[in-house]
């Protein structure tokens, strides 16, 4: 395989103007096109991946699955909170009506191999680098996204719902839309000076 010709200046500029765009300014009813969703998980499959244990996984909810997953999380919120006393309303409703805004949603899911006895960090880390490659690939084209880890991400009651086994973790989910204004948000960082120490 010949070096790859990469445009540096088109790099930089994905990569600082990669944006989170939340629930309130998505686009509803508006479906983003599968293709772009799979193009998008092509792209987080070549993720870095110590040993090529490639540990990301994904379940994409669309359509009439929006509802089945907003409705999956809610009853397991009712259900969770009930019993303590700590049920709200409004976190139910939310709940259950956040997904249905989103054109997509991804459970980002990491399946542990354990015969591959690598530490747990570098297997969450290539998880979080596939959705990088999400994120930079939604905001390539234009879309509204963010990585959320609400609702039943830290619940082990969900764990047998999206197939997972005792050694794997639920990350959360990435939500995307369209967005609802052309406005891009404006991003904001420290200077790098400000975390780097050079020893020469």
């Amino acid at each position: 395989m010949e070096k790859p010709d990469f445009n540096i200046e088109e790099v930089n500029k994905i990569i600082r103007g990669r944006r989170s765009m939340f629930v309130a300014q998505f686009k509803e009813n508006d479906p983003v096109e599968d293709v772009i969703i799979t193009e998008m998980l092509e792209n987080a499959n070549w993720a870095p991946t110590h040993k090529l244990t490639e540990p990301w996984n994904f379940k994409v909810f669309t359509g009439e699955g929006l509802k089945k997953f907003a409705d999956f999380q809610a009853e397991l919120y009712k259900e969770r909170n009930t019993k303590s006393g700590n049920f709200l309303d409004a976190t139910y409703q939310k709940f259950k009506e956040n997904p249905l805004k989103a054109s997509h949603i991804i459970a980002i899911i990491m399946k542990r191999d354990l015969k591959a006895n690598l530490p747990v960090m570098e297997e969450i880390s290539s998880v979080a680098m596939a959705v990088q490659n999400m994120y930079l690939t939604a905001s390539a084209h234009g879309l509204a996204a963010y990585w959320g880890t609400g609702g039943p991400t830290f619940w082990p009651e969900a764990k047998s719902w999206f197939g997972l086994e005792e050694e794997d973790m639920l990350m959360g989910f990435f939500y995307v839309a369209k967005p609802a204004t052309d406005r891009w948000p404006v991003g904001k960082r420290r200077p790098v000076g400000e975390k780097v120490e050079w020893v020469r």
